[in-house]
């Protein structure tokens, strides 16, 4: 999986997820067997991230760049 996901349907999560923001995700296979993706969202209060349906997001390979400017905001 992407070290990287941009969300395509936020509809359960209005308040967590951007439609067309690009997010961190967690490692963390047992969510990953089960259909979920641990993901760094809006609400940065959980250091783990929250786990959604994987069906959520596309992953994506973002430049360098952009990695860097996301990884610094920490989500």
């Amino acid at each position: 999986m992407s070290e990287f996901v941009i969300c395509i349907d936020n509809r359960s999560n209005p308040a967590s997820l951007i439609v067309g923001k690009a997010y961190l995700t967690v490692e963390d296979d047992q969510a990953q067997d089960r259909g979920l993706l641990r993901v760094m969202d809006e609400d940065a209060s959980e250091p783990d991230g929250y786990l959604y349906a994987a069906s959520m997001f596309a992953p994506v390979e973002l430049p360098d760049i952009a990695k860097r400017a996301l990884l610094a905001t920490g989500r």
